[in-house]
């Protein structure tokens, strides 16, 4: 028999068509057309996440399709089911936004459910949007069947007038255009010419950090990272990671395998190369939670002091994922880490191959002709660009991006915010001023709850020209496209009790990037004053999903999972 049926070890699947419930079982999968031949043959699950509901999830079925093909050319029987999505760009400042975090849970059940229910031998999850990529991870963790990751791809750049645009031009063209700095109609220019096509958000946001940190940890193919959606390399890279998989399940090759505490280093070093979303904290901590790996807010710290800043992207810089995928992609930064002495080049990856083995073809150094990756010694910064900040307002840490700025510190007035809606009325009304200090509040994990992204008001900031003099602090979180003077997952949040609940207008508050230090210039004999008259606020939610979450969400300092108990 050809070697393609024939897995190295027993097939998971086989246990339920075998034994007394044999027939009944087949019974079922002759309904679906298999033939009495495929059972022997791996159930290797698909896991879908194709949408019409957002750009970054509607190029993804060619890509199922390709992993169809692939499965079945390498002797397996593909399952395909379904995850839902939720678009942050369309949700960002409603209470749609609120389900975001959430969706990132109900992934990761999905695919937990869906494996494990039907006994699979392994799974290839396609995902596109934000929280498609740390669900679908942890997903695949929980399961611990063989497993690969394939990211649906960036988008194209949006153009108008020269220039290109990304969603976040839009955000910030909303805070220009009520600063009078572009009228109503360039306004309406960019919101239709920002977004071309199928894919996820252009820059070194929050899917593209994520699926970065994939292929870095070993668990998406080299170059698939970057890969734009609408090209035809992508559906290429879809076929071929199915390939892959269908080897790693003869040879047995799982995810906890592969996800160990260096794999988690190698990820964490290649979010701080690359300029990665702040959201990378909280997944990682979750993603780690699902590995059953220790690992902290503090490791994240640890990796930011010794990982130079290589990349030149968006948000606070030049370039776009498409730009970095031409300029040589992930493999060609993971490979000035390696040559450095700050990758580890032993973890296994998902081809059986090692991070050492994977990057040997790979340059030494960048290519000369190009500025998007920067050699070792001339990097455009000297240390990572996530701080963790503590000090009383954050004693179990925050997180703020801290590159792009001048000066990352600031002292001043708090100007106080319990719902996102009303800062940004306040920002678009000309009420917030240079040296204000803004906290957003009740917007954590069990406040929110959910803990929705914030990138309506810190677009606004930047289009208003406000981006460096005013701070922004928040127990929520942040878009992958925010910049500036902010500072998200304050910890603990203020429906928990945390110091930021006691924050008073017009008190004094430091941001120091510098000192990693977040505090609030009170005495502590009136924090604890205030702390004792407080009274928490009724739950938002009663009922459905976000009661759910609400009463079982941890700290965003231990990755807001609902299964830390």
């Amino acid at each position: 028999m050809d070697k393609k049926t024939i897995p190295i070890k027993p097939l998971r699947s086989a246990a339920i068509t075998e034994g007394k419930s044999r027939a009944p079982n087949r019974s079922m999968y002759y309904g679906m057309g298999y033939k009495e031949t495929d059972f022997g043959k791996p159930m290797v699950g698909i896991a879908n996440g194709h949408s019409t509901i957002t750009p970054c999830n509607s190029g993804l079925q060619k890509l199922a399709d390709a992993a169809v093909r692939g499965i079945e050319e390498a002797g397996g029987n593909p399952q395909i089911f379904g995850t839902p999505t939720i678009s942050d760009g369309m949700a960002m400042g409603t209470e749609g936004m609120k389900y975001s975090l959430v969706s990132r849970e109900v992934i990761a059940d999905c695919i937990e459910t869906a494996v494990q229910g039907q006994w699979m031998d392994g799974v290839l999850v396609v995902g596109g949007c934000d929280k498609n990529m740390p669900g679908g991870m942890m997903g695949m963790l929980r399961a611990n069947v063989p497993a690969i990751y394939v990211y649906g791809g960036t988008i194209l750049p949006g153009k108008w007038k020269g220039q290109d645009l990304n969603i976040v031009s839009v955000f910030e063209a909303v805070g220009q255009n009520a600063a009078g700095k572009i009228s109503d109609q360039e306004l309406k220019d960019i919101e239709q010419h920002a977004i071309p096509g199928t894919g996820s958000c252009g820059g070194m946001y929050t899917a593209n950090t994520m699926s970065s940190a994939f292929e870095a940890m070993g668990l998406s193919l080299p170059y698939s990272s970057t890969m734009a959606n609408p090209h035809d390399e992508k559906q290429n890279s879809a076929l071929e990671s199915a390939k892959v998989l269908m080897e790693a399940i003869r040879k047995d090759i799982k995810p906890r395998d592969i996800v160990t505490r260096k794999a988690l280093e190698n990820a964490v070093a290649v979010i701080m190369a690359t300029g990665g979303s702040t959201n990378a904290v909280l997944h990682f901590l979750a993603i780690a939670h699902a590995a059953d790996v220790e690992w902290t807010i503090d490791d994240f710290e640890r990796i930011r002091k010794r990982t130079p800043v290589l990349c030149d992207l968006k948000p606070s810089g030049k370039y776009l994922a498409v730009d970095l995928h031409e300029a040589g992609g992930i493999p060609q930064v993971m490979k000035i880490l390696l040559k450095a002495g700050l990758l580890h080049g032993d973890c296994l990856t998902i081809t059986g191959k090692t991070i050492a083995e994977t990057l040997k073809d790979v340059p030494d150094q960048p290519r000369a002709d190009q500025d998007v990756i920067r050699p070792i010694d001339k990097p455009m910064y000297a240390e990572g660009h996530l701080a963790i900040l503590k000090g009383n307002l954050s004693p179990e840490g925050a997180v703020a991006k801290i590159t792009g700025l001048k000066n990352p510190v600031i002292t001043g007035p708090a100007r106080v915010f319990d719902d996102e809606q009303s800062a940004l009325q306040a920002i678009l009304d000309g009420k917030i001023h240079a040296g204000d200090v803004m906290v957003l509040r009740y917007l954590g994990p069990k406040g929110g709850p959910g803990m929705p992204e914030m990138l309506a008001p810190t677009g606004a900031l930047i289009g208003a020209g406000l981006g460096e003099s005013v701070g922004l602090i928040t127990d929520g979180r942040f878009s992958g496209g925010t910049w500036g003077m902010v500072v998200g997952h304050v910890a603990p949040e203020a429906a928990a009790g945390g110091t930021i609940a006691f924050v008073n207008e017009g008190d004094s508050i430091t941001i120091d990037a510098h000192q990693l230090k977040l505090q609030l210039n009170v005495p502590d004999a009136e924090i604890a004053k205030r702390r004792a008259a407080w009274k928490a606020p009724a739950p938002r939610y009663t009922r459905g999903v976000q009661a759910k979450f609400a009463f079982n969400a941890s700290s965003a300092s231990k990755g807001a999972v609902l299964d830390n108990f």
